[in-house]
């Protein structure tokens, strides 16, 4: 059924829409499926399972790292992640920076904003992120590049309430990306949207969506 659900998904997703499997937990064979399927973008929450798959799997891939950092874990992945989507500490910033400085490479990172209103979740502020895309200590950050914005909405079924969400990030973007062009922040890409809510993140502005059960069916946790 994967390369079924996959087909299905692709078929409506706009052009200007970029599909991350996200196959976290999911076995080698699910995510080989995917590939023979022509998906070359998938997501992954956990570093060393990352690792581990990168290590098997075919070496055209983009590995995206959907999930919380810890700094301390950066190094494993510097030498081939695609994209980090979570940065939501500038100290983690500067740890990828120095990891990817000792592989001779420069990281593409999206900065987390916080446009749920759960406390459970995490991210920058508007105000934060206005402050730090001006500032010195980022411009001195030579080894990652700042390519976008990610944000998780509230989890809720008020339809209402997602928009607004979604919305409020596209404006942010769509305004920085007007005032923003350094050597190391290039706005291109604003990564909203899941499974459940991925259609109405696209129709309010995402440019990149993360998609797991609904291409690999639901996930056993134990």
């Amino acid at each position: 059924m994967i390369k079924e659900n996959l087909l299905q998904i692709k078929n409506k997703l706009p052009e200007n829409v970029t599909l991350v499997a996200v196959s976290k937990t999911k076995p080698i064979t699910d995510l080989q499926e995917a590939y023979d399927a022509g998906q070359r973008i998938f997501g992954e929450n956990k570093i060393q399972e990352m690792v581990d798959k990168h290590a098997i799997l075919p070496k055209d891939i983009q590995w995206h790292m959907i999930g919380h950092l810890q700094s301390n874990k950066v190094k494993y992945m510097a030498p081939f992640v695609n994209l980090i989507h979570g940065v939501d500490k500038f100290k983690t910033l500067k740890e990828i920076n120095k990891q990817a400085k000792k592989n001779d490479r420069v990281i593409d990172c999206l900065l987390q904003v916080k446009i749920a209103k759960e406390e459970t979740k995490f991210g920058f502020s508007f105000d934060e992120i206005e402050s730090i895309l001006v500032s010195e200590e980022l411009a001195n950050l030579e080894h990652i590049k700042i390519v976008g914005f990610m944000g998780m909405a509230t989890f809720t079924e008020d339809q209402q309430q997602l928009q607004e969400e979604f919305l409020s990030l596209k404006t942010f973007f769509e305004k920085q990306k007007k005032i923003t062009d350094t050597l190391n922040c290039k706005l291109q890409t604003l990564s909203m949207g899941m499974s459940g809510d991925y259609p109405l993140a696209i129709a309010n502005g995402s440019t990149m969506i993360r998609v797991g059960s609904s291409i690999f069916g639901n996930r056993n946790y134990n």
